[in-house]
This record gives structure tokens, C-alpha cells and sequence, in this order.
């Protein structure tokens, strides 16, 4: 399994959400300052419209337009307002001691590790700048010293990489940009690629598969956990029956199978818009 992998499918998400969000924000500071951006890719969408009879489908594109920037503000303002809610909750949980025992133990000495009382045994990390790796009293007494160590090594490469930044980004995209379904494809992709990355590293650290394997069984005995209303990224919420079959056999590795169908529509769409961008560039 190659990091580049999903570093590829990270920048050509954003590489496609960030073209058109671009258009769409000069399209409304034009609107909004009165400017004249006639290389504008909506602009032109609008006058070929005029040209063929069909103006009042610019309306259409107008929505289109909103709804998306609209979208972008309320993830966004809902994602930080969950978070900083949660995180207040968090705190009448806080386990001091083992919280300073187990950031001095696997982390730098620093409050990396956050130890919740809670009897639901859950490991997850959360937050955009400084990340943090959460797990409750319930995780500690239901896994052994060698597989608690192999989960925090898990998420600790979830931190170290910061990916719940990036699969915010991803969510955010995939999301805004319905229009394009290739973008839902390589969110779930890029989820998928980094736990397995994410395994790959924890087995490193102890040498063996076999405590990390033991925690993800024990974990999916539990059943589906309840998805939080933030973005993070946890130890068993992905394809764990995917990661338990990767490490019986790794050779096997990860096949990138592009789904032909959802990938013509999205190069379609996409080629269009670049095709209008050119023309009113000439």
C-alpha cells in the first residue's frame, strides 16, 4: 500500500473542487463589486445560453452557484460549532491522570491523548490543527496493554498525517460538488487507503500483526458504532472487514478498481467546463 496513492487522490479532489469553487467566488465578487470578469467561465456559460435560446436556464446556473457557496459557509460554520460543543463536553469526562499516563507513555509528554470516562470502548482522532487522539476508560479495560498500544500507534498515524483535516476537505468536496460523483469515490478511497496506512504503521511500531488484528475483532464484535456530528477519523468506523482480510493477507494489496460509468460522467462534466474555460480564454 503506497501513500502516494491517497496523496493523489487527495490533490485531484481538491484540484477539481478548487477550479470551480473559484469561478463560482469571481462570478460573485463580479456580481457584488460590479467588475467586468470576462474571462469568467459562468459569464461565458451565460452569453452561450443567450446565443442559443435558452437565457432563462442562467438561472438555473445562478442557483447552482448559491446553493453551492451556501453549502461551503454552513459545513464549514456547522463543523467548527460541533466541534468546540463536543469538546466542552468532553472535559467533565477527563480523566487526568490517564490522560498525562498515556500522552507520556505514547506521545510527546504533551496532552496528545485524551482519556474520557466512558464505558463504550471507542479510539478516535479529532481536530483540524493540533489533532488529538481520544479513548475512553471503556477501550482501556476492554483491550490488553499490547492491543491498546497498537490502536493509540494507529491513531497516532492519524495524527501525525492529519487526516481529519483532510478527509473534512474530502467530505466537503464530495458534498458540494454532487455534480461531479467522482469526487464521493475518491473521498471513500482516501478513508479506506488511510486506514489501512494507518494499520501498516501500528504493526511496524510492535512488529506484529497480531494485536492490532485482535483489537479490530474485538471491536467488530461490538457492532457499528454511533457516528458523531463532526468530522473525525476513527479506529473502527472503516472497512474493518476489508483491514482484518488486508492482514491475513497483504500481498493481496488494495485494488484501485475506477468505476468506468461514474468516471466517464465525471471526466464529461469536467472536460466541459475546461472546454468553456479555454474558449474564453482564446
Amino acid at each position: 500500500m503506497s501513500k502516494r496513492q491517497s496523496s493523489l487522490i487527495f490533490v485531484l479532489s481538491l484540484v477539481i473542487s478548487g477550479i470551480i469553487l473559484l469561478q463560482m467566488g469571481f462570478y460573485v465578487l463580479s456580481i457584488l463589486a460590479g467588475w467586468n470578469m470576462k474571462f469568467n467561465l459562468i459569464a461565458v456559460c451565460h452569453s452561450w445560453l443567450k446565443a442559443i435560446g435558452l437565457s432563462s436556464l442562467k438561472y438555473v446556473l445562478d442557483g447552482l452557484v448559491i446553493y453551492t457557496l451556501l453549502l461551503l459557509l454552513w459545513k464549514i460554520g456547522s463543523q467548527f460549532i460541533q466541534t468546540a460543543r463536543m469538546k466542552r463536553r468532553f472535559q467533565p469526562y477527563k480523566e487526568a491522570n490517564l490522560t498525562t499516563e498515556l500522552s507520556q507513555t505514547y506521545g510527546s509528554g504533551k496532552e496528545e491523548i485524551l482519556v474520557l470516562s466512558h464505558p463504550t470502548p471507542m479510539a478516535f482522532t479529532m481536530g483540524f490543527v493540533n489533532p488529538r487522539i481520544i479513548v475512553t476508560t471503556g477501550l482501556i479495560h476492554f483491550l490488553t496493554q499490547e492491543e491498546l498500544k497498537a490502536v493509540i500507534s494507529h491513531e497516532m498515524y492519524h495524527k501525525k498525517n492529519r487526516d481529519p483535516l483532510k478527509v473534512f476537505l474530502l467530505s466537503l468536496s464530495s458534498s458540494m460538488m454532487w455534480y461531479i460523483p467522482i469526487q464521493k469515490w475518491f473521498h471513500q478511497q482516501y478513508q479506506v487507503i488511510q486506514e489501512v496506512l494507518a494499520d501498516e504503521y501500528a504493526i511496524k511500531q510492535q512488529e506484529t500483526s497480531v494485536n492490532l488484528g485482535s483489537a479490530l475483532l474485538k471491536m467488530l464484535k461490538l457492532g457499528r458504532q454511533e457516528k458523531m456530528p463532526f468530522t473525525y477519523v476513527s479506529f473502527a468506523a472503516t472497512s474493518v472487514n476489508y483491514r482484518i482480510e488486508y492482514m491475513l493477507n497483504p500481498l493481496k494489496g488494495i485494488q484501485l478498481r475506477l468505476p468506468l460509468k461514474i468516471l466517464f460522467i465525471s471526466l464529461t462534466i469536467f472536460s466541459l467546463i475546461c472546454g468553456l474555460f479555454i474558449y474564453a480564454l482564446a
